[in-house]
């Protein structure tokens, strides 16, 4: 059996900076607040949890004084930046650069659209950390669309400056682009005018990048093994392009939900996982898929030798 893990796979720079953020203020004080989970993967937050990280939400933010707080990859809406300075709250800020400058870009644009009478409109997971980031940069009115049907919610007599949220899919973006188009020439009754649509890819490269890659591995194992927090937007994503090439493809959380019946001892087996997966998380399955089918043969010679 061979079994391999995905080179590509695994923390993007966002999560992997804000991580040793909050490693460093651990080692020091060995107590840190988070502002939501720090990656959206169970099993590296219990890992950081260990270590003193403690999750809180925003109520109890609003409750908390004189301490220090971490503000994770997905960035935060203006008013968290307030309530610190309020409660004298010392700020870590791991925002991810990408989405910092994403934030600006919907920030400058929501100028734009106090001026022209437009609106913001962001394809994106509601309640997503990242989204709510980015609506909070246009005091609470972009509005987020997840799919087809949510697009009835735009006034296509109104200008449109369309965004995306950095981890959603590049050939979703390009369909949400692509409908939102003939929506507004549908309604306008003539060729679209930039004026009445401002489109803005704003994915994450280096998630978008991870696409191609993942087509090229999971078309290269009988079977692929996805591993990913189940609240990742981007596992999900990223889950259903290794089932798009390879209808062998499982995702998993941990070794416990591993199935027996999905591999044989003549497989080749690729393991992957989202920007939120940690490296040591996909050893372990990898380990544990080559311990299972090492003890299964063992007891297969001694049985034969009996």
């Amino acid at each position: 059996m061979k079994v391999t893990i995905d080179p590509h796979s695994g923390f993007c720079f966002g999560v992997v900076y804000a991580i040793q953020k909050a490693e460093e203020e651990l080692q020091l004080t060995g107590k840190l607040y988070c502002l939501g989970d720090i990656v959206h993967n169970n099993k590296e937050v219990e890992r950081l949890t260990k270590l003193g990280l403690e999750i809180i939400d925003h109520d109890r933010l609003r409750s908390l004084h004189d301490c220090k707080v971490l503000i994770r990859a997905h960035g935060e809406p203006p008013e968290t930046y307030q309530i610190a300075l309020k409660n004298n709250i010392e700020l870590i800020d791991a925002s991810c650069p990408v989405v910092l400058k994403l934030q600006h870009r919907v920030r400058t644009s929501f100028d734009e659209v106090l001026e022209t009478g437009g609106q913001i409109v962001i394809y994106g997971e509601t309640g997503h950390a990242e989204v709510n980031g980015l609506v909070g940069q246009t005091a609470g009115t972009a509005l987020i669309v997840r799919n087809e049907e949510d697009l009835d919610k735009v006034d296509y007599s109104r200008p449109v400056y369309f965004f995306s949220q950095t981890t959603k899919s590049s050939s979703g973006f390009e369909k949400m682009r692509s409908l939102l188009e003939q929506r507004s020439k549908a309604a306008q009754q003539k060729e679209i005018q930039d004026e009445f649509l401002s489109s803005n890819d704003t994915i994450c490269r280096q998630v978008s990048n991870r696409e191609p890659q993942l087509k090229k591995f999971s078309a290269a194992y009988d079977v692929i093994i996805f591993v990913s927090g189940k609240k990742s937007s981007n596992g999900k994503a990223l889950y259903e392009v290794c089932r798009s090439v390879n209808p062998r493809s499982y995702f998993i959380s941990d070794v416990e939900e591993l199935l027996p019946e999905w591999i044989e001892a003549s497989d080749s087996v690729g393991i992957c996982g989202a920007t939120s997966t940690p490296m040591w998380l996909m050893e372990k399955v990898s380990d544990h898929i080559k311990q299972s089918f090492k003890a299964d043969f063992d007891n297969l010679t001694t049985a034969v030798s009996l």
